[in-house]
């Protein structure tokens, strides 16, 4: 909680405080108090309420509730400050209207009036206060809480496979001196890759056309670079407008397939199968074991991901024979 009194907070209690003094100043008037009165009980009153306040805001409430959790010390604590200052409100206001201390016929009763006054006195302005401050608070925390997922899910989105321009431009250096055309589409394709990472840097969910649209380019270049090593096909057995999955989804999963399946005496078959509330991809497994069994960093990645976005998880299924990857697709509700 921010215990630093803000111009809102100051606005707030000149209002109570201004509306009080008013409503007093009446009762006042028809009491026929003297001027004496008027001059030292309403400032006394309000200074002794705003340091009341200003206990219970910046000390007491943060420091022994919220951080120590002492409640029986804040309890006691907080019964002595009232009486106190409940009790110096008294005496002030009986020396203003001429009475002396030989008309107190009980100090318990009268620090027990004064527990009540000084109850009354700042029960109100502190309740608003307090309420004000814990919503302030939940507002600032939900905001960097947004902000810290943002932060994540831009540092993901960065942690693309470094070796994935070293790899095309290798690729795309033999093109050029054995099929023109070919290392033509080839810059085509790549630089629409790296045009829609460029436009979607910043952004969390993409729809999943343009996502798909991605996909065919990325599997352009597998195909371009592998030759029949990599078989795709896309199955869409739902709609794909108005569908959303976290951006460069597809990609990873595709790179996942090829980082981790290098083929020998068969292709490594993989498809694509787009369903009402999830995208599957199932791809056929090399025979080649690798030297470290992972799911990868990409994978890890996009699990993280899900996590800050979405209330859904993964599904990996890994066989002997085959590899499922199963993602949810996310529904924005506007």
């Amino acid at each position: 909680m921010n215990t630093k009194l803000n111009k809102s907070d100051w606005i707030i209690l000149s209002i109570i405080f201004g509306v009080t003094v008013l409503l007093n100043g009446v009762d006042y008037y028809r009491e026929g108090n003297e001027l004496i009165e008027y001059l030292i009980d309403f400032p006394s009153t309000t200074i002794i309420s705003i340091i009341i306040i200003l206990a219970f805001i910046q000390i007491l409430v943060p420091k022994l509730l919220t951080k120590k959790k002492q409640y029986l010390k804040f309890f006691i604590i907080a019964v002595l400050l009232l009486t106190v200052f409940g009790t110096l409100d008294k005496l002030i206001g009986r020396f203003t209207a001429g009475k002396d201390l030989s008309g107190i016929k009980s100090v318990w009763l009268l620090l027990q009036s004064g527990l009540y006054n000084a109850t009354d006195m700042v029960g109100f302005p502190l309740g608003i206060l307090l309420m004000k401050k814990f919503y302030e608070g939940q507002s600032q925390f939900l905001e960097m809480e947004k902000q810290q997922k943002e932060n994540e899910l831009k540092l993901l989105r960065s942690q693309i496979d470094p070796h994935f321009l070293f790899n095309n431009l290798n690729t795309l250096d033999s093109l050029i001196d054995s099929d023109t055309e070919k290392a033509k589409e080839y810059i085509n394709r790549l630089s629409l890759i790296y045009r829609y990472l460029i436009k979607t840097k910043d952004s969390e969910v993409m729809e999943l056309v343009e996502e798909l649209q991605l996909a065919e380019n990325y599997i352009f270049l597998i195909q371009t670079r592998f030759g029949n090593d990599y078989v795709f096909e896309i199955e869409k057995n739902e709609s794909i407008d108005d569908k959303y999955i976290p951006t460069g989804a597809l990609q990873t999963l595709l790179e996942n397939v090829v980082k981790h399946n290098k083929p020998d005496t068969s292709s490594i078959k993989t498809k694509i199968i787009i369903e009402k509330n999830r995208l599957k991809i199932i791809n056929s497994k090399s025979t080649l074991k690798s030297k470290k069994e992972s799911f990868g960093t990409g994978l890890q990645n996009l699990k993280t991901r899900y996590q800050l976005l979405s209330d859904q998880e993964i599904s990996i299924i890994n066989t002997e024979d085959e590899f499922k990857v199963s993602i949810p697709i996310i529904n924005l509700i506007e």
